[in-house]
């Protein structure tokens, strides 16, 4: 059933919230799709592993993947839809679709229209280069502005073909580029307009927009990992045509000599000059779009529970019993109860480059024995999981114990 393992007792907090999607937009360039330049980790397969980041979901709480967790909200009238780290990335704002804005760490509050009565829902944030102040910006483009961020523009009385999405500050902070779901972009103050995919036909929506540091250019990526490039900004790669988890944001280096595509689950692919290098920690959206995601999110409500052997749930799990309960709770799919059936019998065998949100993955003596499999985990994705082990249910990463007993195969039920 499930392991007893030796890690010390664990409190996590459990995680919900959203990542405001960046905006930019000049000439457009496309190119084929090339996979990902990052290293992968010891446990083969899992590549591009983003070792820092908080993972937001809607109900406003904050998981930290190796980095300090300064606090979420304790009670919310509206879902978080953006979450955005300061420059120093020592705190982080988190933003509901009322407009209420909470500050944690060195994040500081500067004003909200949660006491505003909204036409459209808050979608997206972004601060000025000091963090001295943010904008909020709504669904239909209207531009809410606090502290020491000015006002340019809105499209809050233009009637748009699709939603905007989020925003990014011009050079300066002075101007900032609104983007919508089909990739249309509206210029306001030192922001220059380089050009959108409004016309085309997209594959998946646009989620995000990041400028170059010059403010002549920038990248627009879709949800599914394609990237548009306008003005200077260069392409160097992207996703398009992958089955990886929502992509919530391009990353670029600070020469705009490459970027990183991050997904939602932390998972993030470098492309050009952004190969070898660090990411900085980043806020994401964990938004549930698979039955494995709404399998993660559940399994992340369990944690800090007991360890139980033969648990299943809701006082405390074993590993085994947290699996199912994941997968049956937050997805109404049922399967074995025992670790080795579960490795045999759940659902579909996968490789361990194919690792989704929400798959199960093994540790046995004998990698080729099935019924020598003795450990379930749940992958969340960013090369971590959850797991009953040890004293509590906790987030670890899937090489904490080396990788010579990781089974082979993953489950995806």
């Amino acid at each position: 059933m499930g392991r007893v393992g030796v890690l010390g007792r664990r409190r996590w907090t459990v995680v919900v919230a959203v990542v405001m999607a960046l905006v930019a937009v000049g000439p457009l360039t496309l190119a084929a799709p090339r996979a990902g330049a990052t290293a992968p980790r010891s446990v083969p397969g899992v590549v591009g592993v983003s070792d820092n980041f908080w993972l937001v979901t809607p109900s406003g709480g904050v998981e930290p993947y190796g980095v300090p967790s300064y606090g979420s909200p304790a009670l919310l009238n509206r879902p978080i839809v953006a979450a955005v780290t300061d420059h120093s990335l020592n705190g982080y704002w988190l933003v509901a679709s009322d407009g209420g804005v909470f500050s944690y760490g060195s994040a500081h509050f500067y004003g909200s229209t949660g006491d505003i009565a909204l036409n459209q829902p808050i979608v997206g944030m972004t601060q000025t280069p000091d963090d001295r102040g943010y904008w909020l910006v709504a669904a239909d483009g209207g531009v809410f502005s606090f502290g020491d961020a000015g006002f340019y523009g809105s499209t809050g009385n233009i009637h748009l073909n699709q939603p905007i999405v989020g925003m990014a500050p011009g050079p300066g902070g002075d101007g900032y580029w609104l983007v919508a779901r089909d990739g249309g972009v509206f210029a306001f103050g030192s922001a220059g307009y380089y050009g959108s995919t409004g016309n085309l036909v997209l594959s998946q929506p646009i989620v995000a927009i990041a400028a170059l540091t010059s403010g002549h250019g920038y990248w627009m990526v879709a949800a599914d990992g394609g990237v548009f490039a306008f003005g200077d900004a260069r392409f160097y790669g992207s996703g398009a045509g992958t089955s990886w988890e929502p992509v919530r944001k391009l990353v670029p280096t600070s020469n705009d000599n490459g970027y990183w595509i991050v997904q939602q689950n932390g998972t993030a692919q470098a492309y050009g000059g952004a190969a070898g290098q660090s990411l900085a920690p980043q806020a994401l959206l964990f938004q549930p779009v698979t039955p494995g995601d709404q399998a993660v999110l559940f399994a992340f409500l369990q944690l800090g529970k007991p360890y139980i052997w033969g648990g299943n749930g809701p006082v405390g799990y074993d590993c085994s019993g947290l699996a199912l309960a994941s997968w049956e709770h937050g997805a109404g799919i049922g399967f074995a109860r025992v670790s080795d059936d579960q490795y045999h019998t759940a659902g579909s065998q996968i490789t361990m480059n194919e690792l989704e949100a929400g798959d199960l993955v093994f540790w046995g003596t004998n990698p080729a024995d099935w019924t020598t499999v003795y450990h379930t985990a749940i992958y969340v994705g960013g090369g971590r999981i959850v797991e009953a082990t040890g004293d509590v249910v906790q987030l670890n990463t899937l090489d904490q114990w080396g990788t010579g007993q990781v089974m082979p195969f993953a489950r995806r039920p």
